[in-house]
């Protein structure tokens, strides 16, 4: 049942946008017969190594051009801000579209943006995670929009991760007197699309980029479904969340004191991977039977280190979730 406005409500748009999914189609209806025909897909504990090491660039090669010597120089210093924008710039996506209005406020921002191609739709960003990229369709007369994707790129020491999901579910982008609000109800993570790695000096995409990024996110659902269920207080920020959970995840790295007690007993049997001697015992005490091999293979410390911030993303995604359907205050700028 569509919700009521009050008068003082005004759609956005320019009247032409796409019919929105959740007009014929509730999303619950919609998740019951998804699920009859989608099953989750198989769960792979570990992945292989895919990368090798990285070699630096000679001073004639950091004279070529900017963008030559930029990316190994950050990759150097690890500022995963820039490299990031350097990833944008490289591939071009930076400059793939252009912004039609800006709306934004304390919580987010909004963006009708053009492709080259002519096409519009809504950029929706969201303060707290700045990693993700909401799509959706240009909103119809009522103010109605579809999503159509999660976009994520997140960068680390070494390089950055970068996928899109697509998502279904809608929302409404409206006016309300001095400003505009928009609201998602609710929304259903559907699979990735497209995805591309890049460790060091190693590209990965297409195909092989999709099965590693795959294999890697249902380790982190796998993960963050554990997470959620400990009987602790839910951490916000980035930083906070990996003090709460790195000590718990890999006590062999971290000083003594801030091991977790009793995590280590008398006879724990130990294996070697990825230079570091797991407890096995500590590992089949403290996680899932399904995080055992990800765990004692060096799997997770992998995944924390090179994708941390879409571990943190999933972990938070509930809140995302409350947020969006509360709605988001937004000013045009």
């Amino acid at each position: 049942m569509k919700e009521k406005r009050t008068k003082s409500w005004k759609p956005i748009g320019s009247g032409g946008g796409q019919a929105p999914l959740h007009s014929s189609q509730t999303l619950p209806a919609y998740r019951q017969s998804l699920a009859s025909v989608t099953p989750r897909a198989g769960f792979h504990p570990a992945t292989p190594r895919l990368y090798r090491k990285a070699i630096p660039p000679t001073k004639s090669q950091c004279t070529r051009g900017l963008c030559t010597c930029l990316l190994p120089a950050l990759l150097l210093t690890g500022c995963v801000s820039l490299m990031e924008k350097t990833g944008r710039a490289l591939d071009g996506s930076a400059f793939a579209e252009k912004t039609l209005a800006r709306y934004a406020g304390p919580e987010g921002e909004v963006r009708e943006v053009q492709n080259r191609a002519g096409e519009t739709s809504l950029r929706i960003g969201i303060s707290g995670f700045p990693d993700l990229i909401l799509r959706a369709t240009m909103p119809d007369r009522d103010g109605n929009f579809s999503l159509i994707s999660l976009d994520y790129l997140a960068g680390n020491e070494h390089g950055w991760n970068e996928f899109s999901l697509e998502l279904f579910g809608g929302g409404t982008f409206l006016e309300r007197d001095s400003d505009f609000v928009l609201s998602v109800p609710e929304f259903l993570p559907l699979h990735l699309r497209s995805g591309r790695i890049r460790r060091y000096d190693t590209r990965i995409a297409g195909d092989r980029a999709l099965d590693y990024l795959n294999n890697r996110y249902q380790r982190i659902l796998a993960l963050s479904e554990w997470m959620l269920t400990l009987d602790a207080p839910k951490v916000s920020g980035p930083e906070a969340f990996r003090s709460r959970f790195g000590p718990l995840l890999f006590p062999e790295l971290v000083p003594a004191r801030a091991r977790p007690e009793g995590w280590l007993r008398e006879g724990d049997r130990r294996r070697r991977a990825e230079n570091v001697n797991w407890n096995l015992d500590y590992t089949e005490r403290t996680f899932p039977e399904e995080l055992w091999n990800v765990r004692n293979s060096g799997t997770l410390l992998r995944d924390w280190e090179e994708a941390g911030q879409w571990i943190y993303l999933r972990y938070r995604l509930d809140d995302l979730v409350d947020l969006l359907a509360r709605g988001i205050a937004v000013t045009k700028q």
